[in-house]
């Protein structure tokens, strides 16, 4: 007996384990302590449940949320249980169909002295019928159509894979952008307070009659025009973590602010394959592909059963009915016994509705296959961008990782020639700004990093790991890639 979809959806997504919780790239799972990790609550509220995150959170938490409320997985769940509900109502196509006809009949008296019914003195009459069904014969559309409706399960099982991985990558997407945003907000503070040093100098300098006003008016115009960046960095945190509580499914809090913090780092890690092997592993894994794979094989029984328009069908039926006597006038007098019969139909000429029929189903197929060969392609170039992006990104952190040693090194003279009288202010000042620029751009790039890495597990289906449940065509291709074990792609 098959589990109900309920259950087996429950078992499903306790077959896939996420790398957050294994990988040294990314920020692990913490014990669980009242003051380290988030608390789920749910009120009650005059629109009813309301679902709600507080205190800290780390990407495997998140992870986790979303994947137990998240409207896209939820609504993948929903779409299994109505392909197995198409598999039950196609599969009853096969099997036997027992009914029970009753019927109840009164004519006019004047009717029954005309004819054939002339003899007859019951002008009521009824009977009750208990008929089994059985298809014997219809040119091999009902087999068809069990395989389209099995086929057409397994495409909603790994269109709920793709969804969980497209979920997955979106949260470690948004949570490293919380994290940049977070971070960014620290130096723009950071650039607030080292202009607020350079005016508190300047003034001191002013008082002290060793340089002129002008010198405090262009430090004042320095700390005013700083504060703007750090305004634009608190609101963006705040976008970046309502973008997040969005894709978490959380309910809007009354404050319009958050109540959980994300917590981790943006850590550089990298992938031990090439583009080459990743092209291959993404063909072989993606759950787009898989499904469309499916859908191929759905258009295929589609134009079996259309052909079988061609064939004839054939129907038996057996039963036991009771009837009253037609010459009693007691209408409990009654008269039983079986039946049985077999019935056929054949379409000798239909007017062409059949070939009608057998050419959209083969074009539906061949419009399946472009469609298979355009995802092809389109996962070839999301394999291609990721991983040109994580090159491009990965440079950008080398080299503004130096260029923040130099920059800090270059603030720190600048403020020494000042001290000593042989520098100028305004050499603090470009000082200060080029440390601020390289440091957002560095931490600019380590979350693009982070983000393109995310977008490279989504791609090459490696942000998650399955138990399978029937033979995939392109298992061995796959296995053929992975000459090591999957856990191992996720460390750094």
């Amino acid at each position: 007996m098959k589990p109900h979809p309920l259950v087996f959806n429950s078992l499903l997504l306790c077959f896939f384990t996420h790398p957050c919780t294994a990988a040294p790239a990314l920020p692990k799972v913490a014990p669980a302590e009242s003051d380290t990790v988030a608390k789920e609550t749910q009120t009650a509220g005059t629109s009813g449940r309301r679902r709600q995150l507080d205190g800290k959170v780390e990407l495997a938490d998140a992870v986790n949320l979303a994947l137990r409320q998240n409207p896209e997985v939820l609504g993948a769940l929903r779409e299994i249980e109505r392909k197995y509900g198409r598999v039950i109502e196609v599969r009853a196509q096969a099997l036997p169909h027992i009914a029970l006809n009753p019927s109840f009949r009164e004519q006019d008296k004047k009717l029954l002295s005309q004819g054939l019914a002339a003899n007859l003195t019951q002008n009521k009459s009824w009977s009750i019928a208990l008929e089994v069904r059985q298809v014997l014969y219809a040119g091999g559309s009902v087999a068809a159509s069990l395989r389209s409706a099995k086929f057409s399960q397994e495409a909603a099982y790994y269109g709920l894979r793709d969804t969980l991985d497209r979920v997955v990558s979106q949260v470690r997407q948004q949570f490293s952008q919380v994290l940049a945003t977070k971070a960014l907000i620290e130096v723009a503070e950071e650039s607030v307070e080292l202009a607020n040093q350079q005016l508190k100098d300047a003034t001191n300098r002013f008082q002290a009659g060793t340089v002129p006003r002008f010198n405090v008016l262009r430090a004042e115009v320095e700390v005013a025009s700083v504060k703007p960046g750090l305004i634009r960095a608190k609101n963006d945190n705040l976008i970046a973590q309502l973008q997040l509580a969005k894709t978490l499914g959380l309910d809007a809090s009354p404050s319009g602010k958050p109540t959980f913090q994300c917590v981790g780092d943006l850590q550089v890690s990298s992938r031990p394959m090439g583009l080459s092997d990743s092209l291959s592993l993404a063909k072989a894994r993606r759950p787009m592909l898989k499904s469309k794979r499916q859908e191929i094989l759905v258009e295929k029984e589609n134009v079996t059963i259309a052909l079988a328009g061609y064939k004839p069908r054939l129907e038996a039926s057996a039963g036991y009915e009771l009837v009253n006597k037609s010459t009693s006038r007691k209408l409990d007098d009654t008269v039983n016994g079986y039946f049985l019969g077999v019935t056929g139909s054949w379409k000798i000429f239909d007017s062409f509705e059949t070939s009608g029929l057998v050419a959209q189903a083969k074009s539906q197929m061949q419009k399946a296959v472009i469609s298979y060969d355009d995802a092809l392609q389109t996962v070839e170039l999301e394999v291609q961008r990721a991983y040109a992006d994580l090159q491009q990104y990965r440079e950008t952190i080398e080299s503004q990782q130096q260029n923040v040693k130099q920059a800090v090194e270059a603030l720190r003279l600048a403020q020494e020639r000042l001290s000593a009288g042989a520098g100028t202010q305004l050499e603090v000042l470009d000082a200060r700004v080029a440390l601020t620029r390289a440091r957002t751009t560095e931490l600019q790039a380590r979350a693009e990093y982070v983000r393109s890495l995310a977008e490279y597990d989504r791609v090459t289906a490696t942000d998650t790991v399955y138990s399978e449940s029937f033979q995939d065509p392109l298992s061995q291709l796959e296995k053929k890639v992975l000459r090591f074990k999957p856990v191992d792609l996720f460390k750094p």
